[in-house]
């Protein structure tokens, strides 16, 4: 399971250059699917080194020196683990790294694996995050030095990574440091989600233009001299516009883009890439519109295989969405063509495309014509737009070769030249480009420590963390800054799965957690059971699932043996089950001699269930019988009764307990509570 939570670091190479650091990384490298790579004379021979002999698929040998090594196989991996001194490695590194944007992420771990380090690009290459999750892998203390991480706030480089953003032009180290500073920093923001606004700590530095949040005056610099008030000390733009910063600006300000925009494109068949891109590229810089916040490309079904078209899109990365003609005959468009839709069956290709792909009627700019004069071609072919927009189109600035049609032509027979035409559509949702996962965590009875590292790291690595809100603030350490955080109602279980499954779809990794464990009357049941109605294929969203210590495991421990034979659990709660289908399972575990576990006995509202339960048992077993009501297990306000099945009722029960009613042959011993395996001794050691 662990190795899910490392993809976004792969490929990741540790390095260890002592028997003590490769017995320290060996299990780790195993668990996140790291390469471990050790030098020769930790790699070779058959003597007690740990990676000797038949040495684990995941570890490899280097010759010569470390130095040269690294520098060979820097640019192939993401991330970096050292089981080193800090200082070698900062020795080591240091000739290798360029920009902070293109480094990979540096994590160095101490031999006793107390520390995990965020050495280098902690926010863009993602160390902070990757020294978090290895800490929590470790049991570690997690070492992160970013001033942003030290003020719980989002880093101003990293804001827009988990919803897709590009990030654009600006002076990032000037913002950064108004928001360590604690100065006011003004964010306006016109596309995009606005889900990371809504989980910022208390105190934050952002101004949110159009709000009505007020800042204290002490965090705006000084008025200016017409006397008005002050003015915050930098500027987040977050839009699809691509705006030019003054650079004798002493104001800073940086540009996140969304990305928001779908290209509608129609084209004649065999139209080179470089006409597409020169067209696309004209539109946006005509327009003042950012490049970044591309969303990908939208046409018609015919053009899937369009080389120009399938280059483009490969090399920028970008989607291409195709539609058949009946969906975007559907559309309307303020330019339809009538030729066009006798030739490809739609009236509209670039225009159509681009709102059916963006999922809404905003359309930005209308379609634009660009041609390239080349030898004479055939006659357009299915598949191409080459009617001009009406009156009133715009016409960008073009090079010799290319150039805009803005206006009305008698003739749409393209006799030389080929011709691209754009259209712009706007959408209300950014196009993430990520593969949404579901992260199903059962946080166990509530103590970090009785959680698995597996799940601890799911919860740390997630974009989103859902539940019910006690659940939550049980698991609050394991928090990142800048993490999305739902916290939802008790009685809320299947609108959480639902909001759920619609973040993962859109692209974002979410944890949705459950205390005990989240297969059994959890959470991940109704996730699961709302994804098949939706039609899931098994793959897209990805599903996890990390199991914790359930409350009648946690409840048990608390007093001795009780499950140590056959044994079941019954919910009493009848929100979902038929209280007549719960009375038949009583009865069924009860004539059985089943040791019972009781979730949910009693609530304000539903006080009868338990004593009817307590009446059928003592149908079928001893009034004697011990009984454990064990609350809070393992919590802050723990409660732990041993009693009998008659008198079970006069004990405090209530939606935190779990009652455990032992079998006919559970006995209890000096405050402990036992079930006997039902085997003798002698033949248990055979």
């Amino acid at each position: 399971m662990s190795k899910l939570l490392f993809e976004e670091y792969q490929p990741l190479a540790a390095i260890a250059t002592t028997p003590t650091a490769a017995k320290r990384l060996l299990p780790l490298t195993q668990a996140i699917g790291a390469t471990l790579w050790v030098p020769e004379s930790l790699g070779g021979g058959q003597d007690a080194h740990p990676t000797r002999g038949d040495a684990h698929p995941t570890t490899r040998v280097y010759t010569g020196s470390l130095k040269e090594h690294l520098s060979n196989i820097w640019q192939e991996n993401r991330g970096f683990i050292f089981c080193l001194a800090t200082g070698a490695v900062v020795r080591l590194i240091a000739p290798l790294l360029e920009d902070k944007s293109r480094d990979p992420a540096v994590v160095v771990i101490d031999e006793a694996g107390k520390f995990a380090i965020a050495l280098c690009s902690g926010h863009q290459g993602g160390a902070d995050k990757l020294a978090n999750a290895i800490a929590l892998q470790l049991n570690a203390t997690p070492v992160i030095t970013g001033a942003s991480a030290g003020l719980g706030l989002p880093a101003v480089d990293t804001l827009g990574v988990p919803f897709g953003w590009h990030k654009g032009d600006g002076d990032w180290t000037k913002v950064a440091a108004a928001i360590s500073r604690g100065e006011a920093v003004q964010v306006i923001q016109e596309v995009g989600s606005t889900l990371w606004q809504s989980h910022l700590p208390e105190g934050h530095p952002f101004y949110f233009e159009g709000s009505s949040e007020q800042f204290p005056p002490s965090l705006l610099s000084p008025p200016t001299l017409g006397g008005k008030g002050g003015r915050p000390h930098a500027r987040i733009w977050i839009s699809f516009t691509q705006r030019q910063f003054a650079p004798e600006s002493d104001f800073p300000k940086v540009q996140w883009h969304p990305r928001v925009l779908w290209v509608g494109i129609g084209c004649e068949r065999g139209t080179p890439k470089q006409l597409i891109e020169k067209a696309i590229e004209q539109v946006f810089q005509a327009n003042h519109l950012a490049l970044g916040a591309i969303a990908g490309i939208a046409t018609i079904d015919i053009k899937a295989d369009e080389v120009g078209l399938v280059e483009i899109c490969q090399e920028k990365k970008w989607p291409l969405r195709t539609f058949p003609p009946e969906v975007l005959r559907s559309v309307t468009v303020p330019n339809p063509s009538a030729v066009v839709e006798a030739e490809v069956g739609t009236p509209s290709v670039a225009e159509a495309a681009a709102i059916s792909a963006s999922g809404c009627q905003t359309l930005l700019i209308r379609k634009q014509i660009f041609r390239m004069e080349i030898p004479p071609q055939p006659p357009l072919t299915k598949g191409g737009e080459s009617d001009p927009p009406l009156l009133g189109g715009r016409e960008s600035s073009q090079p010799p070769l290319l150039r805009g049609a803005g206006g009305i032509e008698p003739s749409l027979t393209i006799k030389e030249g080929k011709a691209v035409t754009i259209a712009i559509a706007l959408a209300e949702k950014e196009y993430t480009d990520r593969i949404g996962k579901l992260f199903l965590i059962g946080t166990g009875p509530g103590q970090l420590n009785q959680m698995t590292p597996a799940a601890q790291t799911a919860v740390n690595q997630a974009d989103v963390a859902i539940g019910y809100s006690l659940y939550i603030d049980l698991i609050s350490p394991l928090l990142r800054p800048g993490q999305i955080v739902e916290a939802l109602p008790i009685t809320q279980e299947v609108q959480r799965a639902k909001r759920a499954i619609e973040l993962a779809n859109w692209g974002l990794t979410v944890a949705v957690v459950s205390s005990g464990d989240c297969g059994i009357y959890g959470m991940a049941g109704l996730v699961m059971e709302e994804l098949q109605a939706q039609g899931w294929d098994g793959k897209i969203p990805g599903v996890q699932v990390f199991p914790g210590i359930t409350a009648l495991q946690s409840a048990a421990s608390r007093v001795g043996a009780p499950l140590m034979h056959d044994f079941c659990a019954i919910s009493l709660s009848d929100l979902l089950t038929p209280w007549e289908v719960i009375e038949r399972r009583l009865r069924a575990a009860a004539m059985a001699d089943f040791v019972t576990a009781l979730y949910n006995p009693k609530s304000k509202t539903r006080t009868e269930q338990i004593a009817i339960a307590q009446a059928i048992f003592l149908q079928y077993r001893d009034p004697n019988t011990p009984v454990a009501l064990v609350r809070d297990a393992y919590r802050q306000d723990e409660q732990i009764t041993l009693t009998k099945l008659d008198k079970m009722l006069e004990e405090c029960i209530d939606m935190l307990t779990t009652v455990i009613i032992g079998n006919s042959n559970t006995r209890t011993h000096a405050e402990w509570m036992i079930t006997p395996r039902g085997y003798k001794i002698s033949e248990a050691i055979k």
